[in-house]
């Protein structure tokens, strides 16, 4: 949807600067946005009584997100005089940036593994991430928001409501459910299959609340416009694929290949690095308290890394990034570079990758060096986490069971 309105906005001032890899951002305004009309275009059409999801549309295509995003956005719609005043929403997305970065922080003083000159690169040094907050007004820093929080209060253990904040989450877009496999992981861990079900029936139950007017309207409608996981991208707008040819970009062959491996290294993770009981993976269904090692409260570390490092995976085979995807993970990145000790990675390589990672996500349009340069960046994230301490140790384990 933003590609379309991307291509027309670039060779404005406004465009051009923020595409640069180095220029100034411009002011705010209303030549600076790309899909904030289309966003008010589709929740207009609610306020005026369509709840037929295959009937709401902006000018750049159909209304693809869930409930929640309806619900916010048209908020934002009475908030900024029917949508027409960008400046304040541009004011609004600047007060969410700013919460971002304290629910971030939050998150980071209880892991304690990260130094702390590294957050001056997190908060001044991504012209992207500014851009995709306060000039572009996507959905995509809303949905991380409500995730960044679901996180914080899953930390302080209230689970319930973490689980809420969660679907909450999903329900604005639905790039939070790469995170969705370590917080099962997490859930099943803490509470057993049967401790867990009504924590995921929270998920479940308020994304069909959400959803509730649409689904009464046209069910199908709704799911296969809101969750459609099969949406094909176009080659131009790729971030991470621009080396491939683009008959092998689109070949469906080449997407499940993409899936496949995403699953693969999402069991080898559970397996080798986050299951360490002796256990069968199956004892993960058990009642905590019936299992031969059970499990002690989980650290704020094994929560983070957790969740981090399932919605990376997801990140490094993706179809498709586009370049407000970019808040999907950035503010996760000090924490995978930084949680493993300084021998196997010093601080002056970990900022090098920051900064090509940076680098490749503010080259415009991107290139095959560009693309190749981020996926050797992420291959490198993905060894350290595979070859670093374990979050679960599995010495730690036996010694209780010894006991």
């Amino acid at each position: 949807m933003a590609a379309a309105r991307l291509a027309r906005a670039a060779p404005t001032a406004a465009g051009a600067a923020l595409h640069s890899a180095g220029g100034r951002l411009p002011l705010p305004g209303g030549d600076t946005e790309i899909d904030w009309k289309a966003y008010m275009a589709e929740v207009e059409g609610v306020i005026n009584g369509t709840y037929d999801y295959t009937q709401l549309q902006g000018d750049t295509g159909p209304l693809v997100y869930p409930a929640g995003f309806v619900y916010i956005f048209m908020g934002l719609y009475y908030a900024t005089g029917q949508g027409t005043d960008i400046r304040m929403a541009q004011h609004i997305f600047a007060g969410l940036y700013l919460a971002t970065l304290l629910l971030v922080f939050l998150i980071y003083h209880q892991t304690c593994k990260v130094p702390p000159f590294v957050f001056f690169f997190m908060c001044c040094a991504s012209y992207r991430v500014h851009s995709i907050f306060v000039l572009r007004l996507f959905n995509d820093p809303v949905a991380m928001a409500l995730l960044f929080l679901s996180i914080n209060l899953l930390l302080a253990q209230r689970w319930g409501w973490g689980c809420c904040c969660f679907s909450l989450a999903v329900s604005v877009k639905m790039n939070v459910l790469l995170f969705a496999p370590g917080l099962l992981f997490l859930l099943l861990t803490q509470f057993g299959l049967r401790g867990a079900l009504p924590k995921l029936g929270i998920c479940a139950v308020l994304q069909v609340v959400l959803g509730l007017p649409f689904l009464l309207e046209n069910p199908v409608g709704y799911l296969s416009r809101s969750f459609d996981l099969g949406r094909q991208f176009l080659f131009r707008w790729t971030v991470n694929w621009r080396f491939l040819p683009e008959a092998l970009f689109l070949h469906r062959a080449f997407h499940l290949a993409l899936l496949a491996t995403h699953l693969i290294m999402l069991l080898l993770f559970v397996l080798c690095k986050w299951h360490r009981t002796g256990e069968s993976i199956l004892s993960l269904l058990k009642d905590p308290s019936k299992r031969k090692v059970p499990p002690q409260p989980l650290t704020p570390n094994q929560i983070v890394s957790t969740l981090f490092t399932s919605n990376f995976i997801g990140i490094c085979f993706s179809r498709s990034l586009h370049y407000q995807f970019y808040v999907w993970y950035f503010h996760t990145l000090p924490y995978l570079l930084w949680a493993t000790p300084a021998r196997r990675l010093t601080h002056l390589l970990r900022l090098l990758v920051l900064g090509l990672i940076e680098l490749s996500w503010n080259t415009y349009p991107s290139t095959s060096c560009s693309s190749a340069a981020l996926h050797i960046c992420h291959a490198v994230i993905l060894l350290q986490l595979w070859l670093g301490p374990q979050p679960f140790p599995k010495s730690i384990q036996h010694s209780k069971k010894a006991h």
